[in-house]
């Protein structure tokens, strides 16, 4: 059993606490792990939009009073929780008993990163940021549904299909931030074409698809023992793939929101 969510593989359930005596993961128990990290997440996101979204006058939270002052001031929280964040997956994906620390203040990390993008997303075009937060949710919900009631299962071609295609992604992404750095721009990766429309939403696909695997790894994990300290990790890997999911889809959404 694989999948495409590098945080996931076979090999983590591995030592399954069975052998050792411990207790053992459950779906249940990685739920409420799961909610506690997407907790942590809108707080630090929260934090973070409203530090570049500032209550002015009589007009609330509208994004035309962004000042500029305001973007620079979240940027070193932005980086830095980027940077930090980065680091810590690793020490997660390598460590996976330590998840129960190291996944909450990843958690906080990727808030302060999500809630800087998401800002400036919205300050260009109002109102996108609570599509990109529903479309996500309900993607999530629907997947969830779909594979709990048996509309969706995981066979080794889909499996392999969503493997190869997310690989290819990745392939991707990263010629074309090489290709950046020499300031060559790969066109469907940018501006607003049909094409580029098109590649954005077979990435949300493959993304959401993600999604299906790592249901089913989870489940797999409850089902051979896998330790306790699992719970965390898996919640950890599931916010990988919901926050992948999150800003391809704000992606999306600010292609077709600049054809208007």
């Amino acid at each position: 059993m694989r999948t495409s969510n590098p945080t996931l593989n076979d090999n983590i359930f591995s030592s399954g606490s069975t052998l050792t005596g411990g207790q053992v993961m459950t779906v249940q128990g990685m739920v409420n792990k799961t909610f506690i990290l997407l907790g942590l997440l809108i707080a630090a996101a929260a934090w973070i939009w409203y530090k570049v979204i500032q209550p002015t006058g009589v007009v609330g939270l509208e994004v035309t009073t962004l000042a500029r002052d305001n973007q620079a001031a979240v940027m070193p929280f932005v980086f830095g929780g980027g940077i930090v964040g980065f680091i810590l997956a690793l020490v997660t994906v390598f460590k996976k008993e330590w998840s129960m620390v190291t996944a909450p203040l990843y958690a906080v990390c990727e808030g302060l990163v999500l809630g800087g993008i998401s800002a400036f997303f919205e300050m260009q075009y109002p109102g996108i940021v609570m599509q990109a937060v529903a479309l996500t949710f309900s993607t999530l919900l629907c997947l969830l549904l779909a594979y709990k009631f048996g509309l969706i299962h995981v066979t080794e071609k889909f499996r392999t299909g969503v493997i190869v295609a997310t690989g290819a992604i990745a392939l991707v992404y990263i010629v074309s931030m090489v290709l950046g750095f020499f300031h060559v721009a790969v066109p469907f990766m940018q501006g607003n074409s049909i094409f580029s429309i098109g590649f954005s939403l077979f990435v949300v696909g493959i993304a959401a698809l993600n999604l299906v695997l790592d249901f089913d790894m989870v489940e797999r994990g409850e089902e051979v023992g896998a330790p306790k300290y699992m719970e965390w990790y898996c919640a950890f890997s599931l916010m990988v793939t919901l926050v992948w999911l999150y800003l391809e889809i704000l992606r999306l959404l600010s292609k077709l929101r600049s054809r208007d």
